[in-house]
C-alpha cells in the first residue's frame, strides 16, 4: 500500500522567520490534542515527529474511516517539496495563464541532472534542446533556489521573468518554502484546518501537497 504524505508549506516564510512559526503552529496544535507535545520516531526522513494526538478528527475531512498511525514532520529549512512519485507534466504562468507541457521529463533531487526521454544528462541543455524541452530550464532555478533563495524563470509564452515561486504546478506537484508541516499517513487533512494554520501563520499564503512513496 505504500506510505502516504500530506504537506502544508508556508509559501511566504523567511528563512528567519521559519522556526517562530512553526513553533507558534506546533504549540496551537498540541493544545487542540490535534497532535502530542513530546516527539517519538514516527515519521519518514526525519529523526523524530509529533504523534497523533487525542483530537487528530479536527484536523481531518468529517468521518475518516480509519486512524492515522504516522505523525507529524516540521521542516524549517529551505526545501523544494513534491509528490514523491512520479512527476508533473505541466507548469501554468500565472502572468498570462499559459500551460507549458513538461510530458517525457522527470525531475531529479540534485536539481542539476534531468532526463529527457529516458537518457540521462548533466548540465544545462544545448541550444536545440532548449527550444524543444521547458524542463531543463525549470531543474536549473530549482537547483538556483534550494541554494540561494530565489530565482526565475521567463515564460516560453509571454517571455516574462516568473518567480519560481509562483509557478503553477499540474497537481500541485511543487511547493517551495522554508516551513512545511508534513503529516504522514493521515486521512485527508480539512480545508477549514488548513485555512486556520494559514491565519496562525499570520496570513501567509500555503501550498498543498499530496504524495506517495
Amino acid at each position: 500500500m505504500g506510505d502516504h504524505f500530506q504537506t502544508v508549506v508556508d509559501v511566504d516564510a523567511t528563512a528567519d522567520e521559519a522556526q517562530a512559526l512553526a513553533a507558534r503552529v506546533v504549540e496551537w496544535l498540541v493544545a487542540e490534542g490535534i497532535v502530542l507535545g513530546e516527539r517519538t520516531d514516527c515519521v519518514l526522513g526525519r529523526p523524530l515527529g509529533h504523534p497523533p494526538g487525542p483530537n487528530w478528527r479536527r484536523a481531518v475531512e468529517e468521518s475518516p474511516d480509519w486512524d492515522p498511525w504516522d505523525g507529524l514532520a516540521v521542516h524549517t529549512e529551505r526545501t523544494v517539496f513534491d509528490s514523491g512519485q512520479g512527476g508533473p507534466e505541466s507548469v501554468t504562468c500565472p502572468r498570462c495563464e499559459t500551460t507549458t507541457p513538461l510530458s517525457g521529463e522527470t525531475y531529479d533531487e540534485d536539481f542539476e541532472d534531468y532526463e529527457v526521454s529516458g537518457e540521462r544528462r548533466t548540465g544545462e541543455a544545448d541550444a536545440g534542446e532548449a527550444e524543444t524541452s521547458a524542463w531543463p530550464r525549470f531543474a536549473a532555478a530549482m537547483g538556483t533556489w534550494h541554494e540561494t533563495g530565489a530565482a526565475t524563470v521567463d515564460c516560453p509564452a509571454c517571455a516574462r521573468p516568473v518567480a519560481l515561486t509562483d509557478w503553477i504546478w499540474e497537481d500541485d506537484h511543487y511547493a517551495f518554502g522554508h516551513l512545511g508541516l508534513e503529516f504522514w499517513n493521515w486521512p485527508e487533512l480539512g480545508p477549514d484546518f488548513i485555512q486556520e494554520i494559514s491565519r496562525l501563520l499570520g496570513g501567509h499564503r500555503t501550498g498543498y501537497i499530496w504524495g506517495k512513496l
